[in-house]
């Protein structure tokens, strides 16, 4: 073969690989974020699925071809909080801990969803906690501090996207419960805002679901909890689907969090931590669904934002086992146990520590799953004595959404340690998150990414740059 005939079949090859490049571009994207979904939290939610729920099947999640890392520090710190990562994710810039859609020197960037969106593509973005929340917002704002939620609740309306849902925009009604005009400002850009479960189905150019709970805006609510008429991650997801088929059935985009893992994170509450992120493999399962019947046209891409709590698989009481089947017994959150308990105090009914044992036992396990020592069962006796007498002298626990009082932070620390479930935190650890894809250039995922990788990927991929 000749010179000429070498250069013509090089350029040929090229050529071919230029189109085959091109044709390989996904035309559907949808972005998984496990709100401080570590490892272990994936991991002891499978032990629970296949030992207490029975399914012979792995989550979705450990179904993905491509199973991988990804670091998560941000430019201020070793140990990242939700805005600095979420603008990581987002944007594949680092920033400051607090800064959302900003680099580290207070310089605006833009996010995958905004380059997207400008190239033609739908957006959809959902979540469990409020819309304005750091990871949501880290897709359409840009502001130097995470909670300037009148600012970031405008630039969402201003984004354009034609589908967003979540708890509740915290800058709708002011410190004194009264409306703010921001809602009217959503309607001057043409978004349709519905509530509840309802508004799933309303059909509209640009589309806004909240939750019809007003008061609870950071979040819709605990799986375990079944608050009726909540929204919940797989029906938001479903819905977000519909709407970018029906508005830009072409190309779309769509960011899915399931921030309820996070919360129940920071409240060390494992048994609701294991129901979030199965609750969240169910909402991945509908990508998945829609990737098996778009196989040469669609990507997914799962991580987190950051590990939330040091969770762990055995405590020094399990040794080398988990007992899951301590969990299963567990019918209420450690939010709404705590309401319960405070609301008892402030009750001018006397309780006793025999009516708490009672309710443990029917909501907790306790006596039957959770076995007590003699010398824990009095202490809790006692600590539930003082605290409806008035003479609680254990402090409370502080979290970043939660207050909890002493008596129910020490059930719960009960209730973890026989399960299995162990924390070293209420706050983010510097551990590695997982990566899981699947789909057109899932290969690019492999191996130990950055978190600020993922986004460069998914836009390199995305637009064959």
């Amino acid at each position: 073969m000749n010179i000429t005939h070498k250069l013509i079949s090089t350029l040929c090859l090229v050529a071919a690989t230029a189109v085959a490049a091109a044709a390989a571009a996904p035309k559907y994207i949808f972005y998984y974020i496990g709100d401080g979904m570590g490892f272990n939290h994936v991991v002891n939610a499978q032990i629970y699925s296949n030992e207490v729920l029975g399914n012979d099947s792995t989550l979705t999640m450990l179904s993905m071809p491509v199973a991988s890392m990804a670091r998560t520090h941000s430019a201020s710190s070793d140990v990242t909080d939700s805005a600095a990562a979420g603008t990581a994710l987002s944007t594949g810039h680092k920033t400051r801990n607090n800064m959302l859609g900003m680099d580290a020197d207070s310089l605006a960037v833009t996010s995958i969803a905004k380059t997207l969106h400008d190239n033609g593509w739908g957006v959809g973005l959902v979540t469990t906690v409020a819309i304005d929340d750091a990871t949501p917002g880290a897709f359409y704002a840009h502001v130097p501090s995470r909670s300037e939620y009148m600012t970031v609740g405008r630039q969402l309306a201003e984004s354009g996207y034609q589908f967003a849902a979540g708890a509740g925009l915290r800058a709708a009604r002011d410190g004194e419960g009264r409306k703010t005009p921001l809602l009217d400002y959503f309607a001057e850009k043409g978004v349709t805002v519905t509530y509840g479960p309802a508004g799933l189905d309303v059909e509209a150019d640009r589309l806004l679901v909240l939750s019809s709970d007003t008061v609870r805006t950071w979040n819709v609510g605990y799986t375990i909890d079944s608050v009726p008429g909540a929204l919940t991650l797989p029906a938001m997801t479903a819905a977000g689907i519909r709407q970018l088929e029906r508005v830009s059935p072409e190309r779309f985009f769509m960011m899915v969090e399931g921030g309820n893992i996070d919360h129940a994170g920071h409240a060390n509450d494992g048994g609701t931590i294991l129901r979030e992120v199965i609750d969240f493999d169910k909402s991945l399962a509908l990508a998945w669904n829609f990737y098996l019947a778009h196989p040469d046209e669609t990507l997914i891409v799962v991580s987190a934002d950051h590990e939330t709590g040091g969770f762990s698989i055995g405590t020094t009481t399990t040794g080398y086992s988990v007992r899951p089947e301590v969990t299963a017994c567990q019918k209420i959150s450690k939010d709404l146990f705590s309401e319960y308990v405070k609301s008892l105090a402030r009750d001018r009914r006397i309780y006793r520590w025999s009516d708490m044992e009672e309710y443990l036992a029917e909501n907790l396990g306790f006596g039957s799953a959770v076995i007590l020592t003699g010398e824990e069962t009095a202490e809790l006796a006692e600590m539930f004595d003082n605290m409806m007498a008035g003479r609680n002298s254990v402090p409370d626990q502080e979290t970043l959404y939660a207050t909890f009082d002493g008596f129910s932070a020490r059930v719960f620390e009960l209730l973890n340690d026989k399960a299995g479930l162990g924390f070293t935190t209420i706050k983010h650890t510097g551990a590695p998150v997982p990566v899981f894809a699947a789909g057109v250039g899932a290969s690019e995922f492999s191996g130990v990414n950055d978190n600020t990788d993922l986004p460069r990927k998914i836009l390199s991929i995305a637009l064959q740059k």
